[in-house]
């Protein structure tokens, strides 16, 4: 069949057609814009290509590195986006860091080698990024998927009081003792003070709850109050968010929002739960009469997404809800069948998610002879030991479980990863927070992020370590 080009170009000589008339404006902008689009179209593919070609790359080379030296692998995979991205080779960068088309390696690639003009190199590369960016939500939200599947919804709600406990102590203890140091002791306004704080109070269960699966805890006690918690630190994080995002905007706290917030969190998590446990023999049912490849997998994946979604349209995070379908249809009796159909394609997403977040760390933040990040890292030094301290604490709120290792749920507390820069995201577009700030913010994350992976190994091959695996 001919394309709209070639239809085009057969009518353009024939503007004398009266039938033809009113579309010869419309003829001849497609003449013109089809070619230009159809390439943008292919350029923009071979450029995702290339930014997944380098993801693997990274992602194998990084976690094969560390899985040799007995480190998580994820910590690979971490280290391996950094080498890639904006602070060293910057094959993998992104527009929303400051960079530009200018600074890609793989745009530079693609105008030696596939004809890209300078013209449409900016498109392709904002175009480009934000399909890898995409990619790496998705990537996020089929590793809480798969965790839920991996997770045991009775033995969380056995440890849900100590959850709570942990995850009310992380979230207030480093909120509290942040922006009160800062407010005291570096002389910072309230504001800033505030929101920095508040960046300090998620847990970046995507990282944690990786490396505890690595190491074969994520179903041990410890693990389950950890992913519990996290859980529970997403859900006060974006309450936190919400209101310190009124706050810089208007200057006053919405309370209808917060309300609304807390009131949607709880309704949705219990909710779904509730309701996928009901539904979860039709699941099974409607499987067994499927008849067609992929039957089970596919329908997971409707499910999953159906709840992801609905977290993300009621303004919680969509890893919310793929982590309750995981619980769900972990109760099931096809979870096993559907744990090894799962892993192929958290094989294929998961680290798009690690490798990305590496790559938008930028470590210049952290060269003390530039003077402008001299400031940065004084405030960093305390927003760091408020981080490390205040997550570490939590371990010890936890009661009823004689024997149990503190020390290792702490320390899976203390990752902020991607959620901290969410924090940064939202404060740095607010306008409150000044340049140290945000340097100082950079900081704590990219820390607490690759500090706690090998801690979290060390500290559970502790002797004093007596929980198993379920």
């Amino acid at each position: 069949m001919a394309d709209l080009t070639t239809w085009v170009n057969f009518f353009a000589p024939i503007p004398s057609l009266p039938l033809l008339e009113p579309y010869q404006p419309l003829l001849a902008a497609a003449s013109e814009a089809t070619p230009n689009e159809a390439e943008n179209s292919s350029l923009i593919l071979a450029g995702v290509l290339l930014s997944l070609v380098v993801i693997y790359f990274a992602s194998k080379l990084g976690g094969e590195i560390c899985a040799r030296i007995n480190l998580p692998p994820v910590l690979g995979e971490l280290v391996g986006g950094v080498v890639v991205g904006v602070s060293a080779l910057q094959l993998l960068i992104f527009p929303e860091a400051g960079a530009d088309a200018t600074n890609s390696l793989i745009v530079k690639f693609l105008e030696a080698t596939a004809d890209l003009t300078p013209e449409s190199a900016t498109s392709v590369f904002q175009v480009q990024s934000e399909v890898i960016s995409v990619l790496a939500e998705l990537g996020v939200i089929i590793l809480l998927f798969e965790i839920g599947l991996e997770s045991d919804l009775q033995e969380l709600i056995r440890v849900g009081p100590q959850a709570a406990v942990v995850a009310v102590v992380g979230v207030v203890a480093p909120f509290a003792a942040g922006t009160a140091g800062l407010v005291y002791l570096f002389d910072i306004p309230v504001v800033p003070a505030i929101f920095a704080g508040a960046a300090l109070t998620a847990t970046s269960i995507g990282i944690t709850a990786k490396v505890l699966a690595e190491i074969g805890q994520l179903s041990s006690t410890e693990g389950q109050i950890i992913i519990g918690a996290a859980v529970l630190d997403d859900v006060l994080g974006i309450i936190v968010l919400a209101v310190v995002a009124s706050l810089a905007k208007t200057g006053e706290i919405a309370i209808a929002n917060v309300i609304y917030l807390i009131i949607s969190a709880s309704v949705f998590l219990v909710g779904a739960i509730l309701l996928g446990r009901f539904l979860g023999s039709y699941f099974v049912a409607l499987v067994n009469e499927m008849k067609t490849r992929g039957q089970l997998l596919l329908t997971a994946l409707i499910f999953a997404f159906i709840l992801s979604y609905i977290g993300a349209a009621i303004h919680l995070e969509a890893i919310l809800g793929s982590f309750a379908a995981g619980l769900v249809l972990a109760e099931t009796d096809k979870r096993r069948e559907l744990e090894e159909q799962v892993i192929p394609i958290a094989d294929m997403f998961v680290p798009i998610f690690f490798v990305t977040v590496g790559a938008k760390t930028d470590l210049s933040v952290l060269n003390p002879a530039i003077p402008s990040n001299r400031e940065g890292l004084v405030l960093a030094i305390f927003l760091i030991g408020v981080a490390i301290i205040g997550k570490v604490i939590t371990g010890l709120t936890v009661f009823g479980q004689p024997g149990i290792n503190r020390l290792a749920i702490g320390v899976g507390m203390i990752p902020r990863g991607e959620v901290g820069l969410v924090f940064l995201g939202v404060g740095s577009a607010s306008g409150v927070l000044s340049p140290a700030m945000e340097a100082a913010i950079i900081m704590m994350v990219i820390l607490t992020t690759f500090v706690a992976p090998p801690f979290l190994r060390l500290v559970f091959q502790e002797p004093e370590t007596v929980s198993t695996p379920k």
